[in-house]
């Protein structure tokens, strides 16, 4: 009996660690983030030989990032329990929190950066000199047509207004898709990153205004990105 007692009790403190995770995916809107984040960098795995140290920093980069994010929600709440009124202290125990989580998801970029981007290359040089070779003309139809189909899929999905709301974002895709276009053809990494900075900074806005929430934004600016970049191969 008190063998199954030990196990039971083992049982319960796992399923209150995963309550506790599922908890914070489900209210906190950064724990979506990173765990969307985390599902596209491991999808990414499967398509590229990666040795065992890379697949290491990898998982250890992502635990790192949910745990650092999981600690700042706990110590959020832990502050918010006991104290119910400003007070300065708070206020610095929140912040240091929350900059240990952008220290984290700092390394994971460039964790990232370090193993993909010389994977990426040989691809993105083909891709970048077939843009390069593309017509003027051809990039204002390709904006166009991405303009259409976001339309399109909003009348799918029904929801929303064609510049308000709904599913997709079309904030997002259009920003996502100009940074895409932009990134395509100057293929230099400084104007890459400022340009998917601009783009994030429009989706975020969309997203503090509470014109669409999280999901909407990301499949806005992912739909943006994949129907640019399949225009772009078939165009080129």
């Amino acid at each position: 009996m008190k063998i199954m007692r030990e196990v039971r009790k083992l049982l319960d403190s796992f399923n209150y660690a995963i309550e506790g995770i599922i908890y914070a995916v489900r209210t906190q809107r950064n724990m979506k983030i990173h765990m969307i984040a985390a599902l596209l960098v491991l999808t990414a795995c499967f398509f590229y030989d990666l040795s065992k140290i890379e697949l290491l920093a990898i998982t250890i980069t992502i635990s790192m990032v949910i745990m650092a994010e999981l600690i700042n929600t706990a110590i959020e709440f832990a502050v918010d329990a006991t104290t119910n009124y400003y007070h300065p202290l708070v206020k610095v125990a929140k912040n240091v929190a929350a900059g240990g989580v952008l220290v984290t998801a700092i390394n994971a970029i460039v964790v990232g950066y370090i193993i993909f981007w010389d994977k990426l290359k040989y691809i993105n040089f083909i891709l970048i000199m077939k843009v390069k070779s593309t017509s003027p003309h051809v990039i204002f139809i390709i904006l166009a047509i991405v303009c259409i189909t976001t339309l399109v899929a909003k009348a799918i999905f029904g929801e929303g207004t064609p510049l308000k709301g709904g599913m997709p974002s079309g904030h997002s895709a259009i920003a996502f898709s100009i940074a895409t276009t932009i990134a395509l053809i100057t293929g230099q990494l400084a104007v890459v990153v400022l340009s998917y900075i601009l783009a994030f900074i429009v989706a975020q806005s969309r997203v503090d205004s509470e014109v669409h929430s999280i999901i909407e934004v990301i499949a806005g600016g992912i739909f943006g990105i994949l129907v640019t970049i399949l225009l772009f191969r078939i165009f080129g």
